[in-house]
């Protein structure tokens, strides 16, 4: 198994508000995607889809304002059953977010290509707390046909 991993710090003086970025469906149109829909509760699907397609996260663990986990239920077979893992910690004036997407069998170009994307979306969380505006699809930064 293969994971991809990224780490990140957004100034703001307590983990609420990357927290609520990360459960709400709000929140999370206003980085990832704006047609996002569904439930953040535990046990509840969240839905983002994009211009090539989508996928839906089964919201597995909430740990209020330290820990976000989803599996992922639906989406490109690479994807599906694949964990998304967000651990929050405050250091000073940055919420650190570790962020993990495990669970790949293998590294293969599109991990590449979603790798990168993570990224780009990662500096569009830390942009919408930190600003108050993200850069969600379609507005993100477009790196292939993949999107």
């Amino acid at each position: 198994m293969v994971d991809i991993l990224h780490r990140i710090g957004v100034e703001t003086p307590t983990p609420e508000k990357v927290y609520d970025a990360l459960t709400t469906v709000d929140g999370l149109a206003g980085w990832w995607t704006d047609d996002t829909t569904g439930s953040g509760d535990v046990g509840g699907i969240l839905q983002f889809r994009f211009l090539p397609g989508g996928f839906d996260m089964e919201v597995v663990e909430l740990r209020p304002s330290e820990r976000v986990v989803w599996r992922v239920v639906d989406g490109p077979e690479e994807w599906i059953g694949t964990t998304v893992d967000w651990n929050l910690r405050q250091d000073g004036d940055y919420t650190i977010v570790l962020f993990t997407h495990r669970g790949w069998k293998e590294p293969v170009e599109f991990m590449h290509h979603c790798s990168t994307k993570w990224g780009s979306y990662l500096m569009s969380l830390k942009s919408l707390v930190e600003t108050g505006a993200g850069a969600p699809s379609p507005r993100d930064v477009r790196i292939s046909d993949w999107h």
